[in-house]
């Protein structure tokens, strides 16, 4: 479905001159209808009814198909309409794999389109099949949306997508589409049921999301639109460029580098480089490779053949880039631009590469044979070495035959660095001084000479020796014009003082010898000049030649018949002003020869000679070199040399020739060969000679014959120009030219080969003066942008030598300018095309403008004479300088809290407002704050890192400093940053230049969390919260989470394996317990909840980690396999997984909560114990020791949760200390009796004068399973020290423990004394978050605890506490369970059972009001809450059970076949809820079987692994019919903790807060009564009242004695009517003190002695109080004078009854209750909604009232107001 375009982009027109879309039509496959799968029923989701017709009926079939592996049953419905109709419905059944066709029929009545359903149920529900009938009309479908592939800008991309007539018309459609997208074909025909391909191309201009909608119009009557959504991104293209190989020296490793560097290339050679293209970005790009185009530069060294290409998203693309340098030593430089699709990125690619050819050179100057006889030979040995790696092709200019010197090889190809040895051969023909000065030719190099001599004598002629110094002499004497006269006459001269020698014993005129002119030397001249300039192939030469042969080269042509060749005549001139003589070399194998042989010729004339051509052969090709030596005729003999130095080297003189025999349309030989020649000369100056060499290769089988028409081409100089290449053999050749300008020149010289103008080669060259050219960046202007007084900026500017040659450069800088400019490199070498980008420098030191010049000077090497000396170019500068400041974004920068050790990153955003860069340098100061070590803190490293502390901000911009901050203590950091501006002499900041720029605070904090609830489950639902809170250490673990971390623990920041063993190694100094309790086996898991809460500002990772988790993973081999017996206990528990914490690790945001749940499992009896680690990451690490208790079952177990116990401080002289409460928890299956050993106690008692420093309330009691029993303390401390008793505490039928319990008393007058109920409960526990919750629980309490805090004893408390059900569906029931019976009369809750509609608050007040002693009150309501679908369901099952016993009680069955064998035992027990299973026998047959026996057999919950006692049970309980248990209740504990004190301690301790407590005086006293000590529901587990200790050992006979005495007491009493009367006088006696608090209405009271008992008869009053004087007196006004005495007299008794009532206990009593029911309703009406509390009051305006009082008569009772 997608297709993406590669390639070059295209244009729009291109895209719409492409062809349409195909178009097909639709298989009969893609027309399936679809089809649903229904409850197993396959059928078709719509049945469509296309092309009907008005008034016909069509039918049309729904297949129904059952799929399912079971038989269906379904059942169906008509469709509504009466449009459609089928069979009337019936039950259908359809069993597994079977079908059922359903006629449908179509009946329409109107044209237009009907819809109708059939609908078929099922037992699993109902479906239905959809019934239409359409119109033909056009309708086309393609997708509503698609997404294009991602496109880079300027590149194309498409996808198809197919677009499908699904209409019953032929229909034309076409689009219009929005930019840049186009649509291919844009108009088509689509005929009902075919399908087009569109194709959608996608050319974005611009990077962008784009999300745009096409329309589509189609149909022909009424137009249609249809859209689809094209959505595409495109993204802008990067591009960068890497060189593939070795790396530049100065190139870090991963940079890209841009500069491919070939190197040295032999010539003639191609090296490729690969070069790749990086595409950074995630699109394809398309890109150009292209090459800045020279018109001087025609032959391109470098190549590439790669013009365009896509280098793919995230890949490369690999350009192989040639070099093939033809030039020896010309270094090449090119540049390749890689352009990106658009021209949005161009990447300049530099190439470079010299070319390097071979290095020949000769181990001898000269070869020296001294002398030899006539017919002898000698032979030499030469050598030629080749030090470069670059094969060379040489070849010696001398005759292959019939020289006198000849070599073995003299042509050949001289390998790289290897040496040749030759083998020269000197084989003279007549007696005479032989010499050649041979020259060898090296292609691609400067032609090498060396001097070949030696003497030959016969026996009558034998000439001087020549030899080595002869030759030098020799040349000197050329330079000084002495070698043209005969050695005879240079005798002559010497005798004669004409001449004279210098110290190399050369000859010189005497006229030279002066002090101003030194005599002339011989100098080397270049080879290069010396082969060329010889007098021959030019006109021009170094010295003019002593003997010249004309012509030096002949051609005979064709040469028929054989028999008649003209011979050549040849001319021999003598330029010298003495005789000499001509010898020929005789080669008689030769069809060449000279004829005469010898001659001799006077001074300044010339000699004729023929060569006789004499050929043998026809259709042959004929070449050959004749040789010929001239000497000077005195020097035929050595008698004739009276000076060594008149010797003169004889000359040589040679003729090539050539002639062929071809007959007339006779083919001549097809030449065979291999030319090297090069397109361009190497570039020179202009008015320079350039030289080249050119190779011929004989690659055939026969000789080849060669001539160049020089005159065709003047302007060019070759040599040699003819001559003949043997087969295998080669020719080197050099050209020079001499370019006169800067134009190019295109040079055709005519090579003719085998004398036949059908083998003529042109040969074509171009050469070129170049002249000094160099290009500057911006047409010589340089701008640098303002830079900041004092500093320095840097910028590259580019100059460019546009030669072929290499040019010298050289920058000057006016001497007053160069402080403030300045270039490097200032000189430098730039090779030919090479851009050179160069760094200058501008240094403002003043706050102008500055317009400054330079000039650069460029020269040739010093190399070429011919160049001129030099050329400059003016370079103009413009510059600013300024100054400027920085400042920061933000002056203050807050991180907040960071963790400590951790890092906070943050970004300082620095802005320059000013016009120039500024380069600065940053300091921190560090400044610390909070309680620490001042010493130790100040030595701690700077806690802030900045990424940089220096660098520079460009004008009008910004720059980010990334700050981290670690800070490594909990304190509060400051950090002042302060910068300095730089300059040139001042690298670095001094204090007194550094300015403020802003300043960053942090805290360090460490992560902590706290736990803030907790509550248990399972088989430890009964342990009350704080018994939960002591058994977890929880106090302990939230104080410690408080604290910092020691380093130790902070070794591993986070939870990590690090150990190599199973009990890995713990460095935090605290170890703290986290105790299960105990529960019998088999129980269920001990559930502890804990809720965790980050009261911190940042996130708290923690996590349990248990051994397992700190244990690397090893190896087999690495493992310990001896385990200690502590392994192998963890190991047990760790593997069947007897402690658990989940989830053991999380996240903790600041101010979340999360809970989790600990486990422990009662499968093994015994204690088990697990180190686990609590890691909190960046923080604490606590070793919490796992520890839970398995009992067996039936023993009785007391868990301790410590062997210490520590009272609340109590202060000395306390009138009554409060009672203090221990704890016991029965972790046992059966209930626990425990007895005190008070023995220690005693002795305490005894040792402090009798007083009871510690008194046990409970010595003995009785706790229930799974309940938390109370032992009631006193502790009474007689003096401010510490007190310590060990007490032993016995548990019948188990272990004993020794407790030791500590109390301490205090001074209150020297120690302040804090809230007591402080000392109760830990603070943590009084916030009692409600958001901790157990599984399956669905109701919560508002509150957890309820502290009511300090309180008299004789006072009470109440508050409101919320039953919420959090269900959504479920029903509670509650039910409220207080613990002792004590609890009982100390607290109340109302309602105490109820029900909880689902998302109901219940409101439940909560009532405490002391027994009348001082008592830390401390203790648990537990509400028992029921799911009241369970409880119903329960009763249900109850009273079924209930039934089948009564039915089974009175009914039994008989069982037995012959009754008068065998009777039935009678008298069998029908409430008897065992069965008796009979033994069966033969002759007994049981014919009937009763039900199950009723069994109250509940099923205890066995532990894991137990499979065989389960098994049992189950099988048992298959018998029997086991009475339902009751549902189990889910606890919720409300802890109240109170501290009561005696009214006197109260008022003395807490006196403003006594008016807050309503006090019911006078105390009653309290009945002898019992208690439960451990708060269960067995009530015949009783104990004394505390103020009777000492009946607690009494027997029941004598507590009956004892309270039949004490009631016949209080009877006669009750009797004696001389106590009643003294008990009145006492009464009415006065109280002298207190009467001066009571008001005058008590004296009045008091002096009439009235009784001050209320009348039974005393109805309540509407009116409680007494009236105010004034309303008595008004009262008194307005009643008539005869009833003033009477209703004085009333109102009186009235008063004096009202005063009575509200004395007595029972009216204040009653006013409180009604004032708290009264609150408490109206609570109870806030809470449902009914009341807003909040609400603002309502201001009712009432007319104002007359300001005196209108007197009418007494009215009656109903009519007053």
């Amino acid at each position: 479905m997608l297709a993406q375009a590669h390639g070059e982009p295209r244009s729009s027109d291109t895209f719409r001159r492409l062809s349409y879309g195909c178009i097909r039509k639709l298989s009969a496959g893609k027309a399936k209808k679809k089809k649903g799968v229904f409850w197993g029923i396959e059928v078709t989701k719509t049945l469509r009814w296309h092309g009907w017709e008005l008034g016909k009926e069509t039918i049309k079939h729904l297949i129904l198909k059952n799929v399912h592996e079971k038989t269906q049953k379904l059942s169906y419905r008509c469709p509504s309409t009466r449009f459609f109709f089928t069979v009337f419905p019936q039950p259908i059944i359809l069993r597994p794999g079977m079908s059922l066709i359903l006629p449908i029929v179509f009946r329409p009545i109107e044209k237009r389109e009907y819809e109708d359903n059939i609908c078929f149920k099922k037992d699993e529900g109902e479906f239905s099949v959809t019934l239409r009938a359409t119109l033909p009309h056009p309708c086309l479908s393609f997708p509503a949306a698609v997404q294009l592939p991602t496109c880079a800008v300027h590149n194309v991309t498409e996808i198809t997508f197919p677009v499908r007539n699904i209409g019953d018309l032929v229909t034309v459609f076409h689009w219009e589409t929005p930019g840049p997208f186009y649509m291919i074909p844009d108009y088509s025909v689509l005929s009902p049921g075919a399908e087009c391909i569109v194709k959608v191309v996608f050319q974005p201009k611009v990077a962008a999301v784009y999300d745009v909608a096409a329309a589509c119009w189609f149909g022909s009557e009424e137009k249609r639109k249809r859209t689809i959504q094209l959505k595409a991104l495109s993204k802008y293209p990067y591009l960068q460029v890497n060189v593939v190989g070795e790396k530049k020296e100065g190139v870090q490793p991963g940079k890209f580098q841009d500069v491919l560097c070939f190197g040295s290339v032999p010539v003639g050679t191609t090296v490729e480089k690969c070069v790749e293209i990086f595409n950074m970005s995630v699109v394809d790009a398309p890109c150009r490779i292209e090459r800045a185009e020279d018109p001087l530069l025609q032959d391109h060294v470098f190549s590439c053949d790669v013009s365009y290409g896509i280098v793919p998203a995230k890949g490369k693309l690999v350009l192989r880039i040639r070099f093939q340098p033809r030039i020896v030593g010309e270094h090449s430089t090119d540049y390749f631009t890689i352009i990106s699709a658009g021209y949005l990125l161009q990447t300049v690619l530099k190439v470079a590469g010299t070319c390097k050819g071979p290095l020949v050179s000769l181990h001898q100057d000269s070869l020296d044979f001294d002398w030899i006889n006539l017919g002898q030979s000698l032979m030499r040995m030469l050598e030629i070495s080749n030090t470069s790696d670059v094969p060379a092709y040489y070849q010696f200019d001398i005759g292959v035959t019939g020289s006198v010197f000849s070599l073995d090889r003299p042509c050949g190809v001289l390998e790289g660095t290897t040496t040749l040895v030759l083998k020269v051969t000197f084989q003279p023909t007549h007696p005479i001084s032989y010499h050649r000065r041979v020259v060898c030719l090296v292609h691609h190099q400067e032609p090498l000479y060396v001097d070949f001599f030696g003497t030959c004598h016969s026996d009558t002629a034998k000439p001087a020796i020549l030899q080595a110094r002869h030759l030098s002499w020799y040349r000197t004497n050329t330079v000084r014009g002495l070698t043209f006269y005969p050695p005879d006459i240079v005798s002559a001269m010497l005798k004669d003082g004409q001449l004279q020698m210098d110290e190399k014993g050369a000859l010189m005129l005497l006229p030279e010898i002066s002090q101003d002119k030194p005599p002339k030397e011989y100098f080397e001249v270049d080879s290069m000049t010396e082969y060329f300039y010889d007098g021959e192939t030019s006109d021009m030469a170094l010295f003019p030649p002593h003997v010249s042969v004309s012509p030096r080269e002949y051609d005979f042509g064709c040469c028929l018949p054989l028999h008649k060749v003209k011979p050549l005549p040849l001319c021999v001139t003598n330029h010298t002003k003495g005789s000499i003589t001509v010898f020929w070399t005789l080669n008689h194998g030769s069809a060449f020869q000279v004829s005469p042989e010898m001659c001799d010729i006077p001074p300044l004339k010339s000699s004729a000679f023929r060569v006789i051509f004499k050929p043998t052969q026809l259709n042959t090709l004929y070449a050959a070199e004749v040789e010929g030596f001239a000497f000077y005729k005195v020097l035929r003999h050595y008698n004739n040399i009276e000076e060594d130095a008149t010797i003169c080297p004889s000359w040589c003189l040679t003729v090539k020739l050539r002639a062929h025999t071809f007959e007339e349309g006779c083919e001549h030989f097809i030449p065979q060969y291999i030319l090297d020649v090069p397109k361009t000369f190497p570039p020179v100056a202009p008015n320079t000679d350039t030289y080249c060499s050119m190779l011929l290769l004989n690659t055939g089988t026969s000789l080849i014959t060669f001539s160049v028409n020089q005159a065709a081409c003047p302007s060019l100089l070759v040599k040699p120009c003819s001559g003949y290449i043997i087969p295998g053999g080669h020719q080197i050749f050099f050209l020079s030219t001499h370019p006169v300008n800067t134009l190019s020149k295109q040079h055709v010289l005519p090579l003719q080969l085998n004398s036949h103008p059908g083998y003529t080669k042109e040969i074509a060259l171009q050469s070129c003066g170049e002249s000094l050219n160099l290009l500057l960046e911006g047409e010589g202007n340089l701008y640098f942008k303002p830079v900041y007084i004092g500093t320095s900026f840097t910028r590259m500017y580019t100059i460019k030598n546009c030669t072929r040659l290499p040019m010298v450069f050289t920058w000057k800088i006016r001497q007053s300018d160069r402080k403030i400019l300045s270039v490097s490199p200032t000189a430098g070498i730039l090779q030919p095309y090479e851009a050179m980008a160069q760094a200058w420098t501008f240094t403002p030191d003043k706050e102008i403008k500055y317009l400054l010049r330079a000039k650069v000077f460029v020269r040739r090497k010093p190399t070429d004479p011919m160049c001129p000396e030099t050329v400059h170019y003016a370079l103009r500068i413009v510059g600013e300088g300024a100054l400027g400041t920085i400042r920061a974004e933000k002056k203050h920068l807050d991180l907040g809290n960071v963790l400590v050790g951790d890092l906070q990153s943050c970004t300082i955003v620095l802005l320059n407002d000013g016009i120039c860069s500024l380069k600065y340098i940053l300091s921190v100061e560090q400044l610390i704050t909070g309680p620490s070590d001042s010493e130790e803190v100040h030595s701690d490293p700077l806690a802030l890192e900045l990424e940089h502390y220096g660098g520079t901000i460009p004008a009008r911009s910004r720059a980010f400093v990334r700050v981290t901050v670690r800070p490594p203590r909990q304190l509060h950091y400051t950090w002042s940053i302060k910068y300095a501006l730089c300059s040139l002499t001042e690298l670095t900041s001094t204090e007194d230049k550094q300015q403020p720029l802003c300043c960053i605070v942090a805290t360090g904090v460490y992560p902590t969390f706290c736990i803030t609830d907790a509550c248990s489950a399972g088989s430890g639902s009964g342990i009350s919260k704080l018994h939960l809170w002591r058994l977890f250490s929880l106090d302990m673990l939230n104080k410690y989470l408080k604290q910092d971390p020691n380093p130790s623990e902070l070794i591993y920041r986070v939870p990590t394996r690090h150990s190599t063993s199973l009990n890995p190694p713990v460095y935090t100094p605290l170890l703290l317990d986290f105790n299960f309790g105990a529960a019998p086996i088999g129980s269920e898991p001990t559930l502890v909840m804990l809720l965790l809460e980050n009261k911190g500002v940042v996130p708290v990772e923690w996590a349990f980690l248990f051994p397992s988790d700190q244990k690397m993973d090893m190896e087999h081999w690495a493992e310990d396999a001896e385990f200690s017996s502590c392994e192998l206990h963890e190991m047990r528990i760790q593997d069947n997984q007897l402690f658990s914490v989940s989830p053991k690790s999380g996240k903790l945001l600041p101010g979340q909560e999360e809970s989790i749940q600990l486990s422990h499992r009662h499968d093994f009896t015994g204690i088990d114990r697990l180190p686990v680690l609590l890691k909190v990451s960046y923080g604490h690490e606590i070793l919490l020791n796992f520890s839970g208790v398995t009992v067996e079952e039936g023993q009785q177990y007391i868990h301790f949760t410590s062997s210490k116990h520590l009272f609340t401080p109590i202060a000395i002289g306390t009138s009554h200390p409060p009672t203090q409460v221990y704890e016991l928890y029965n972790g046992g299956s059966v209930p626990a009796i425990f007895e005190v050993q008070l023995d220690e106690v005693i002795k305490i008692q005894k040792e402090n004068f009798q007083h009871p420093v510690f008194v046990c309330l409970t010595p003995r009691g009785e706790i229930p399973p799974g309940i938390t029993g109370h032992i009631e303390w006193i502790f009474s401390p007689l003096e401010a020290r510490t007190y310590v008793v060990d007490v032993p505490i016995h548990i019948l039928g188990g272990e004993s423990a020794v407790i030791t319990f500590k109390g301490e008393g205090y001074d209150p007058n020297t120690i302040e004394e804090t809230a007591s109920s402080s000392k109760i409960l830990p603070p943590s526990v009084f916030s009692g978050s409600t958001k901790l919750t157990v599984p399956g629980q669905a109701a919560t309490l508002s509150h957890r605890r309820i502290c009511f805090g300090n309180i008299p004893d004789c006072a009470k408390a109440s508050r409101l506490v919320f039953l919420n059900n959090i269900s959504e569906s479920k029903t509670v029931v509650f039910a409220w369970q207080i613990s002792t019976c004590k609890d009982k009369r100390v607290l109340q809750i109302a309602p105490e059972v109820g029900v909880v509609q689902p998302g109901e608050s219940i409101p439940c007040f909560v009532t405490l009001q002391p027994l009348g002693t001082a008592s830390f009150c401390s203790t648990d309501l537990v509400c028992e809450l029921y799911i009241q679908e369970s409880l119903v369901q329960y009763e249900r099952e109850l009273r079924e059970w209930e039934k089948e016993k009564a039915r089974q009680a009175v009914e039994f069955t008989i069982t037995e076949k012959d009754l008068g064998k065998q009777k039935s035992p009678a008298g069998r027990s029908s409430d008897s809820a065992e069965t008796e299973i009979l033994p069966e026998s033969k002759a007994v047959m049981r014919r009937y079987k009763t039900l199950p026996p009723i069994k109250n057999h509940p099923t205890p919950n066995q532990p894991a692994g137990h499979i065989v006692r389960r098994r049992l049970l189950d099988k048992e309980s298959s018998r029997v019919w086991v009475k339902p248990e009751p549902p189990k209740p889910i606890l919720l504990h409300l802890g109240v903790t109170a501290t009561a004190y005696s009214l006197e301690d109260f008022f003395n301790k807490f006196t403003s807060d006594l008016h807050k407590y309503f006090l019911s005086w006078p105390f009653s006293d309290q009945p002898l009564e019992t208690k439960f000590v451990g708060g269960g529901r067995d009530k015949d587990r009783m104990e004394m009242e505390p103020k009777r200790l000492s009946l607690a050992a009494a027997s029941k006979q004598e507590l009956q004695i004892v309270t039949d005495i004490l009631t016949g007491i209080i009877r006669g009493l009750l009797e004696n009517t001389q106590l009643h009367d003294a008990i009145r006088s006492t009464l009415d006696e006065p109280i002298p003190y207190f009467s001066q608090f009571r008001c005058a209405e008590s004296a009045e009271l008091q002096d009439r002695r009235e009784c001050s008992r209320v009348p039974s008869g005393v109805s309540a009053s509407p009116d409680l109080y007494p009236e105010k004087d004034g309303e008595r007196r008004e009262m008194k006004q307005e009643t008539s004078p005869r009833n003033d005495w009477l209703d004085i007299s009333h109102h009186e008794q009235l008063r004096e009854q009202k005063e009575m009532i509200s004395r007595q206990p029972a009216f204040r009593s009653l006013v409180e209750l009604v004032l708290e029911n009264t609150l408490q309703n109206i609570l109870i009406e806030a809470s449902r909604g009914e009341v807003v509390l909040t609400a603002q009051p309502r201001v009712i305006a009432l007319p104002s009232r007359p300001s005196q009082r209108i007197t009418s008569p007494a009215l009656p009772p109903s009519s007053r107001a």
